[in-house]
C-alpha cells in the first residue's frame, strides 16, 4: 500500500445560523494544522456569512472537517479537490 500524500483543497462554507459560528470557528481551530488560510465574507443582505478555507492536509482529514461542518444546523460546507497532477 503506497503511502497517502496531503492534498490540497478548498472548503466553501455558508453560514446562515448565526448561533453556528462558535462551534465553525471551535472546529476550524481543531483542524488548524491543515488550514493554510481562511477568508470570511458577511452578506448582509442575504443575511449569511461565506468562508473559504484552503486546506493542504491528507484527504480524510479535509473529509472529516468538511462533514463535520456540514452536519452543524444552519452550515452547508462542500470540499473541492485539487487534481495532484504530478
Amino acid at each position: 500500500m503506497e503511502p497517502q500524500e496531503s492534498r490540497i483543497a478548498v472548503i466553501g462554507i455558508i453560514v446562515e445560523d448565526r448561533t453556528a459560528v462558535e462551534a465553525v470557528n471551535r472546529l476550524l481551530h481543531d483542524y488548524s494544522d491543515g488550514i493554510i488560510g481562511r477568508m470570511g465574507l458577511p452578506y448582509e443582505k442575504k443575511g449569511v456569512s461565506i468562508i473559504s478555507v484552503v486546506m493542504d492536509a491528507f484527504p480524510d482529514r479535509i473529509s472529516a472537517l468538511s462533514g463535520k461542518l456540514g452536519k452543524l444546523p444552519g452550515v452547508t460546507a462542500k470540499a473541492l479537490y485539487h487534481k495532484n497532477m504530478v
